[in-house]
């Protein structure tokens, strides 16, 4: 359309204007005053209020709300479609055509709403009357003038509301001639803020779809791409212009589209976003880690347009929070290997913990190897390491089984090396090395070693051989492979398992030292107790010393089996309190003073009583004072008589058979069962308290009767009274079994597996009369002097009968004395009592409490010379306290030869 035209042109549409507008405007009158026509329209408008316009929808700040694609899909764009929601609508133009002189002759709708004024009122106007100041109606007319000669003109301007207020427009002037030649100026206008806003949100939008250091892509709803921008272009290796009108599966590789895809479809489908989705980059141009976000978007009517994503990538980030997550499994690695060896004290187990591990998390196949010292508790070596020194592989861990892993890693293997292989190196210098060449790991220990060749064929390519060191010195090996598609190790991995390694070698030298200090003081404790326990007559004896699982900490527990005089025998059992070499040394002196009392054949509260007299000289330190438990038991088998008393200790428990024992029950014979009952004896304090009197219980027993006398550790739990241990031993040793060496076993698989972990001392006796064919007499005498005489013929004719007639004169000479001492001091009857066993027992009882004296007699002393007579001529002799009396007793060996002295002495 040309920018000119005729005269006649002009002519021809001015007629056109007049016949559609009004005929004539009039003049604008004075600045500031209403033109006639609107003055004249405004009084014949009714006063009712006018309707108000709808607003403008409010421009959205920041991104648009609505996408601004590049260039569409065809398939997308059809001609003469209704649209809802176009940019249109936030950017609303109002259109106004005028003629030369700057009159109104077309006013659109759309300026209608913008500034209020209906076209009726407007139409033949000069749009000057909208001006608000003289600068502004110059301005206009300058811009019509300019529009005029060039063609077109644009800029801001304020024209005024009809309600009054001022508003700032864009506007755009165009020279427009019809077909007639007429020109005319079309005026575009939007109000200005508007506008600003939408170039603002388009520079926002170019900034950061263009600019953004994320790939940012546009999808329609069936997924392709309508635009991407070139950050986005560069990671997937394709230009934005391969990417429009393709799905992602067209420019991905397979594998990495379909796990988009599905999440690209997810999103379409539900409206919910999925955002920072991590996923492994794919191999394009660009390796590493992405992370995605999609959203759906709509249109201001709620119309889905498809998808938007972002694309970061995360390759730093990932690696470095996959570096710190690898630092957390490995300080946690750490620390769990912490915790579980650090209450071991076992070198085998210590090394299997270190093996399992690092297994599978660090290594496919481990082995612990240690020095033989380290294992079994000896003095580490102060020379360096060469072939001769021993190794034993006794931490394995594999994540295969198999014939070449058990070549390999066969626990309890010795292990030999040549001085210049791995092994052999790494012992005598302490350094780590790295094994990754061939060459290098076939140069592990010795040439034509199998457990090379058996890594070969598990398809072994790397291996860290690291050094196990205490106080400087190495003693042993970790070694560590990988096998098959697992990375090689690098320098990482051989500084953690060095670290790992130094932790292992501080608690496997803890290890040695508690497995060398245990020996000791089991050594020491086992000097101790009995090194053999007799058995006597009448008694059939078994025990169980089970030391203590907590290591150095070796118990006080002790017994022991005393014979006594008389064919009697003396079961003790007791538990000095406390732990570890000082217990068991003063458990020593303890045991060796009772039995040093014992042999003074004294009563069992007597006996106890001078042990608590002692117990100053027994303590474990000048500053410590004894505190030990003891229970003492005397059992005569001529009478079936026992006699018990403790001091703080466990009770003992008596098992009596359920029928009578006919035949006396033969050394190694089968325990029938019986009837329980634990002796409640009268308390006692412990050794060292005192303060409560000892007293003993005498009671007599059936033939054949189990007694047993234990420590505290094998009744006492940490969650159970100690009753309910008790009446567990009670209901074990109630049972039949085929000896007594059996039922001490029954105890102690019964014991309680949560008790504490102390020793234990299990002593076990069966009681009888002693064996058959044991010759016994005795006869009960007034104390009167023809009793003197009466014995001797007693004791003679006994032994003729006996048929041991040699030891009748020594036999008749010392009775003689004694009968005579208990004649003379004594009111009461006096018991004889003859006992042939390998040798001849002879007691003399009497109710006098004190024992006899013996002195020594002048040469013109009638009398005192009975118990130098006994001491010289008997083989052992002594006196005991029983019952409210004593008893004197003296032992001749068979076969004897009188004493001549004795036989002169005799006579006179």
């Amino acid at each position: 359309m040309s920018s000119t035209g005729s005269n006649k042109g002009s002519a021809a549409a001015r007629a056109r204007l007049r016949r559609r507008g009004p005929q004539s405007a009039p003049e604008p009158g004075p600045r500031g005053s209403t033109p006639p026509m609107l003055r004249r329209r405004r009084e014949a408008a009714p006063t009712a209020p006018q309707p108000e316009q709808p607003l403008a929808t409010p421009t959205v700040r920041g991104l648009p709300t609505a996408p601004f694609p590049g260039p569409p899909a065809e398939a997308a764009l059809r001609y003469g479609q209704q649209t809802e929601g176009s940019l249109l609508d936030v950017v609303k133009v109002a259109i106004a055509i005028l003629d030369t002189s700057g009159r109104v002759v077309l006013w659109s709708p759309a300026a209608e709403q913008l500034l209020g004024w209906p076209s009726e009122l407007l139409v033949g106007r000069r749009i000057e009357e909208l001006m608000i100041d003289e600068q502004l109606i110059a301005d206009t007319r300058a811009a019509i003038q300019d529009t005029l000669r060039h063609g077109n003109w644009h800029g801001l301007t304020a024209l005024r509301h009809r309600e009054g207020p001022r508003v700032p427009v864009e506007a755009r002037i165009s020279l427009l001639v019809d077909g007639d030649g007429t020109p005319f100026l079309q005026v575009a206008l939007a109000e200005a803020a508007t506008v600003r806003a939408v170039e603002r949100d388009l520079a926002v939008r170019d900034a950061l779809f263009e600019q953004s250091p994320l790939g940012i892509a546009i999808l329609d709803t069936d997924l392709r791409y309508t635009a991407v921008n070139q950050t986005l272009a560069e990671m997937n290796g394709l230009s934005a212009e391969d990417h429009v009108g393709r799905t992602t599966g067209e420019t991905l590789p397979e594998r990495a589209a379909d796990e988009i895809t599905a999440i690209q479809r997810q999103v379409l489908a539900t409206g919910e976003p999925v955002i920072d989705v991590t996923l492994a980059a794919p191999s394009t141009a660009r390796s590493g880690f992405r992370s995605i976000s999609y959203s759906r978007m709509t249109d201001r009517a709620g119309k889905v347009l498809g998808i938007s994503g972002t694309v970061m990538d995360v390759t730093d980030r990932y690696r470095a929070v996959a570096k710190v997550e690898h630092a957390r499994r490995r300080l946690s690695l750490l620390n769990e290997f912490g915790s579980r060896v650090g209450d071991l004290l076992d070198a085998s187990r210590i090394a299997q913990e270190l093996a399992g591990a690092v297994v599978p998390r660090l290594a496919d196949f481990a082995a612990a190897i240690l020095l033989q010292a380290v294992a079994h508790g000896d003095d580490l070596p102060r020379h360096g390491h060469d072939r001769r020194t021993s190794l034993l592989q006794l931490g394995v861990a594999s994540v295969q089984d198999g014939a070449e892993v058990e070549v390999m890693l066969r626990r309890g293997a010795r292990i030999t090396f040549a001085e210049d292989s791995a092994f052999g190196r790494v012992l005598r210098t302490g350094v780590p090395e790295l094994l990754t060449s061939p060459a290098e790991l076939s140069d592990l220990s010795y040439p034509g070693d199998p457990k090379v060749q058996a890594a070969h064929d598990l398809g072994v390519h790397s291996r860290l051989v690291v050094p196990l060191r205490a106080r400087g010195i190495v003693i042993g090996l970790l070694v560590v492979s990988r096998c098959g598609y697992r990375e090689g190790f690098d320098r990482d991995d051989l500084a953690f398992t060095v670290e790992l390694a130094d932790r292992a070698g501080s608690s496997l030298d803890n290890a040695r030292l508690y497995a060398r200090e245990r020996t000791a003081a089991l050594t020491l404790q086992r000097t101790l107790l009995p090194q053999q326990v007799p058995q006597p007559t009448g008694v059939e004896v078994a025990y169980r010393y089970v030391p203590g699982s907590s290591g150095t900490e070796v118990g006080g527990d002790w017994f022991d089996v005393i014979p006594l005089p008389g064919e009697r025998t003396a079961l003790v059992v007791g538990d000095v309190m406390g732990h570890g070499l000082r217990a068991a040394a003063t458990m020593g002196r303890l045991r060796t003073a009772v039995r040093t009392l014992a042999g003074l054949d004294l009563a069992p509260d007597v006996l106890l009583r001078h042990v608590h007299e002692l117990a100053d000289d027994l303590a474990q330190g000048p500053d410590e004072a004894l505190l030990a438990t003891c229970v003492y038991v005397v059992f005569d088998p001529a009478t079936r008589r026992l006699t018990a008393t403790k001091a703080g200790h466990i009770p003992p428990v008596l098992v009596v058979p359920k029928e009578p024992v006919e035949e006396i029950p033969r050394i190694g014979s089968a325990l029938t069962g019986g009837v329980g009952q634990i002796l409640d004896l009268p308390s006692g304090a412990p050794l060292g308290v005192g303060g409560v009197p000892f007293e003993s219980m005498e009671l007599e027993i059936p033939e054949g009767s189990l007694l047993a006398l234990c420590t505290d550790g094998l009744v006492e739990s940490r969650d159970k009274d100690l009753d309910v241990g008790l009446g567990r031993l009670l209901s074990v040793l109630e049972q039949p079994y085929a000896s007594i060496q059996q039922a001490c076993e029954a105890v102690l698989e019964t014991m309680e597996q949560g008790r504490e972990p102390d020793d234990v001392a299990l002593l076990v006796a069966r009681l009888g009369r002693g064996q058959a064919g044991t010759p016994t007499a005795g006869w009960t005498l007034p104390a009167e002097p023809t009793a003197v005489s009466r014995a001797r013929r007693l004791v003679r004719g006994t032994l003729t009968e006996w048929g041991v007639e040699e030891l009748t004169d020594t036999a008749e000479l010392l009775v003689s004395e004694l009968v005579t001492n208990s004649v003379r001091y004594a009111s009461a009857p006096i018991g004889v009592r003859l006992t042939l066993g390998d040798t001849l027992l002879v007691e003399i009882s009497d109710p006098l409490p004190d024992p006899p004296r013996e002195r020594h007699a002048a040469e013109a002393d009638e009398g005192g010379r009975g118990l130098e007579l006994v001491r010289r001529l008997a083989l052992r002799w002594g006196t005991r306290a029983e019952g409210m009396g004593k008893v004197v007793w003296f032992e001749l060996t068979l076969g004897g030869e009188p004493v001549p002295e004795a036989e002169s002495l005799y006579a006179l």
